[in-house]
């Protein structure tokens, strides 16, 4: 039924037989796809291709977007990445290829990338390193053996054993107190601790805003700063904005805003275990290891350093009102949702993947060529700029 939708905007006069004759002379040639992932690095810009030449079916990725445009979903962008190539790139109005989204918890991904780079260059002695040792000059309250005993791999997998209660489950109480405060890496030590460390999973934003206080206290720089050197810089993202809190760290649990193809730039980062263009710039071990699961968690199945882990092998980050990226190592595959949805739509993005976009890509090599299919596709995505 939605594939009839779709095919529905053609028989309504969507696409005109010119679009069909200029679709695919708008898209750079792309070679076949087992070559891609080796030679194309999109540092400078996604190369483009057909979802066909990519083994991928236009006609079921026309059918998602339609489902979009019909049901009138609140979804600002949708980015397909595979074998390196760019086979989609929608954007609904009045979202534009120059607006950056907030990318909310997405973010925590990032700043994971981050700690793996300090690690690598170090910054950082290692996941065992106790949290309390990056502060030496602070007075912390609360202290007690557990507190004691917490390390990096805890803030990392969120079984800090702090009381946070900063969460949706808790309506952000603990992160309201924290943004009220004076100092938010001083509230997040002081919090009481409510059980030992490592015992459980247990979702706490400051613990990852606690992350980057302790890249600011290691490498003397912000972690935007020490990013654009380290991580945005050679991946070629560019246009970012990264709020602070009011002692000038950066937000390490939310507020980093990027453009989707800056989004999927990361994703295909973490595709190819940290390397680009030639060069390792997060290491390899730490790619695999954040991941991996390292506990049960509550929005997916499982939780690694600030990533979250799907049974199937598939890895995603993940944000408030419908902010993903999806990696796809199965199918050389990276997506991007930015989004504005309700609660109760949150998932959305990720009923999408898996009735339309992981069942288009029917194969690792070429299809045959669908000008009718990449057309359909081409004019659903100007529909969804229009007003």
């Amino acid at each position: 039924m939605n594939f009839v939708r779709a095919k529905r905007y053609l028989l309504l006069g969507i696409v005109a037989v010119i679009v069909a004759g200029c679709a695919r002379g708008a898209l750079t040639q792309a070679p076949a796809a087992t070559q891609v992932a080796a030679t194309c690095w999109p540092t400078a810009g996604w190369r483009s291709s057909t979802p066909e030449e990519q083994g991928m079916d236009s006609d079921l990725l026309s059918a998602m977007l339609g489902e979009i445009l019909e049901e009138d979903y609140e979804i600002d962008s949708v980015t397909i990445i595979r074998n390196g190539y760019m086979v989609v790139d929608a954007r609904t109005h009045p979202f534009n290829s120059t607006s950056k989204h907030n990318i909310y918890s997405c973010t925590k991904s990032v700043v994971s990338a981050l700690i793996g780079i300090a690690i690598d260059q170090g910054y950082i002695e290692g996941l065992q390193q106790s949290v309390l040792s990056f502060f030496p000059q602070r007075t912390i309250v609360n202290r007690d053996a557990n507190k004691e005993a917490m390390t990096l791999e805890h803030l990392l997998t969120m079984t800090t054993g702090f009381q946070c209660q900063d969460s949706y489950l808790y309506r952000w109480s603990g992160l309201n107190q924290m943004r009220a405060s004076e100092d938010w890496v001083q509230f997040v030590l002081d919090l009481p601790m409510e059980g030992e460390p490592g015992e459980r999973f247990e979702y706490c934003n400051g613990a990852s805003h606690l992350l980057l206080g302790i890249i600011q206290e290691m490498t003397g720089m912000s972690a935007n700063e020490y990013a654009v050197e380290h991580l945005f810089g050679p991946l070629g993202i560019s246009d970012v904005d990264w709020s602070s809190s009011p002692q000038g760290i950066s937000v390490g649990y939310s507020e980093l805003r990027l453009r989707p193809q800056d989004m999927a730039k990361i994703g295909l980062l973490y595709l190819n275990e940290g390397r680009w263009d030639g060069k390792q710039i997060v290491p390899s071990e730490w790619v695999v290891s954040s991941t991996s699961q390292f506990v049960p968690a509550t929005l997916e199945d499982g939780y690694g350093y600030q990533w979250w882990v799907d049974d199937s092998g598939m890895y995603l980050a993940l944000g408030y009102r419908g902010q993903f990226i999806y990696v796809i190592p199965e199918k050389e595959m990276v997506v991007v949702f930015t989004s504005s949805l309700d609660d109760n739509d949150f998932y959305v993005p990720q009923t999408l993947l898996n009735e339309f976009i992981l069942p288009a890509a029917v194969t690792s090599s070429t299809l045959p060529d669908n000008p009718e299919g990449v057309a359909l596709l081409e004019s659903i995505i100007v529909e969804l700029t229009n007003p």
